[in-house]
């Protein structure tokens, strides 16, 4: 292991390129044993190309990689693997049907003369999962059965069992409440004591703060600063950077909404056991009400209940005064509700379709005569709303897999946009979002409003709830504690709300 503070990694000139793109353009990043060591840069600035090539599953054309001071190849994850390198990305790659246990030895198990050996292999795991200071995880349980932060905790375990070196955490606290961010960075801080090393990419700039020890910067393929320090940094210069201009986390102005304006929607005492109960709310023609709470409050359930996707116990939803059929996503869509999921890759997009067939596809009607689909006014309705949210690179044809998350989004709120919904259900609308597309997105939602749109906005961060919203609901365990104008209350007092669930 090696001591805290001398070189473990350096990447020195790094280039990758594919067929037409030059993803990295000369990358240089050095990593410290026993550091956190973060990685910015925008959506498409070459970080997951960077990690992919530091992890073997690239090669790169051109520059070095040494570790401990010594040259490397690393030719396959294999490779990396032996080397002490392992990676923990957005979307975990465990196995929910496999116990704990079977996941942290996967494909590294103990055996003897050819068997494993089970018995040692939850020893084991009981012994790592106590170290990183988990050992109320029991090791016999499947992975699907635990919260997203235990699945994390899993990962951590699996790469310690190989005794990694460098750990990469690709937007960890993503799918995490603050309570669970606190114990992550516990847990990180743990592993550098020990002389890990860690490589922490996240969009969210007040974590490095807290987490971090130095920055490196990327944009458009190319290292643009190193070596930066994580806490006296000013963000306005971390943005500067990442983005080429000043950009200040700041929200579009409020809108006045009109005394006059017309309650559009009505939720009214919306209950499913076990999820939430007596839910109620109401937002009018461009009104924001945002939906705070911890993950696991029933922020997410309450959407999905709003749009049909559940169907609730007691209470209903209406929309323009008529009350629409419980359970029913057709019902909500035909009254004008759109959804933008949380998990937008999975729930919302057909990755390997094109852009325009993304934005089309809860409009067909509108493009079908005579039972078959008119694919160039299909191209021409979504290259006009691309073009109008300033989604790139410019292509309809293109699979919206190439998308970066922001522009991903863009794309699913122009199927909204299309079918002119008058209520829209925003779930982690920048989620994995970096801060240029964030600003733009957080314009248009401004924007939509402004055009009368009823809009609900769920977020994991408080900042972001309060900032673009008129008022706002705080949920703890299922029910509401607070509703009020959002200007109203700060963040400190919506933290001790979703803790304590005391009154404002």
């Amino acid at each position: 292991m090696n001591m805290p503070g001398s070189d473990l990694l350096t990447m020195t000139g790094i280039v990758k390129e594919f067929p037409g793109v030059r993803a990295l353009d000369g990358v240089d990043l050095d990593v410290r044993a026993g550091e956190v060591h973060c990685l910015l840069g925008q959506n498409g600035a070459g970080k997951s190309t960077l990690i992919r090539v530091l992890t073997g599953a690239h090669q790169p054309d051109a520059g070095t990689i040494r570790l401990n001071d010594e040259p490397v190849q690393l030719n396959s994850p294999t490779a990396a693997i032996e080397r002490g390198i392992a990676a923990i990305y957005q979307e975990l790659d465990l196995v929910p049907e496999l116990t704990v246990a079977e996941n942290i030895f996967l494909g590294n198990e103990p055996s003897r003369f050819g068997f494993s050996r089970a018995h040692e292999a939850t020893t084991k795991a009981r012994e790592i999962l106590a170290g990183l200071g988990h050992a109320e995880i029991p090791t016999h349980r499947t992975v699907g059965s635990l919260p997203a932060a235990g699945q994390q905790v899993v990962s951590m375990a699996r790469a310690l069992s190989r005794d990694a070196r460098l750990i990469v955490m690709d937007e960890p606290s993503a799918v995490l409440d603050p309570e669970e961010v606190s114990n992550l960075f516990r847990v990180i801080r743990g592993l550098t004591e020990r002389g890990v090393a860690v490589v922490y990419i996240s969009h969210r700039l007040e974590e490095i703060r807290q987490i971090g020890n130095r920055v490196t910067v990327l944009k458009d393929g190319a290292t643009v600063a190193t070596g930066l320090d994580a806490r006296d940094t000013p963000t306005r210069e971390l943005i500067r950077l990442m983005t080429g201009r000043s950009i200040e986390y700041v929200f579009p102005p409020r809108n006045e909404i009109p005394t006059t304006a017309p309650v559009i929607l009505e939720v009214i005492n919306l209950s499913r056991p076990g999820e939430f109960a007596g839910i109620e709310f109401s937002v009018r023609a461009g009104e924001i009400v945002g939906l705070a709470g911890l993950v696991g409050s029933g922020r997410s359930e309450v959407l999905e209940t709003v749009y049909g996707a559940r169907r609730p116990a007691t209470g209903f939803v209406k929309v323009d005064g008529v009350a629409l059929r419980p359970g029913r996503v057709q019902a909500a869509v035909k009254a004008g509700i759109g959804l933008a999921p949380e998990e937008r890759k999975s729930q919302a997009l057909l990755l390997d379709e094109a852009v325009y067939k993304n934005i089309t596809v809860s409009t067909l009607g509108r493009f079908a005569s005579a039972g078959f689909l008119n694919n160039h006014a299909e191209r021409e309705a979504a290259a006009k709303l691309t073009r109008t949210l300033d989604v790139r690179p410019v292509g309809v044809d293109q699979p919206v897999r190439n998308l970066s998350g922001g522009n991903q989004q863009k794309v699913v709120l122009a199927r909204w946009l299309l079918r002119d919904c008058r209520v829209l259900l925003l779930d982690e609308p920048t989620r994995g979002v970096d801060v240029g597309a964030r600003s733009e997105i957080y314009t248009l939602i401004r924007t939509l409003a402004a055009n009368g749109v009823a809009i609900v906005l769920v977020s994991s961060e408080v900042e972001e709830v309060l900032g673009l919203s008129d008022r706002v609901v705080v949920l703890r365990e299922g029910r509401s504690v607070h509703t009020g104008p959002a200007q109203a209350i700060d963040e400190h007092q919506v933290l001790d709300l979703v803790m304590e669930g005391s009154a404002v």
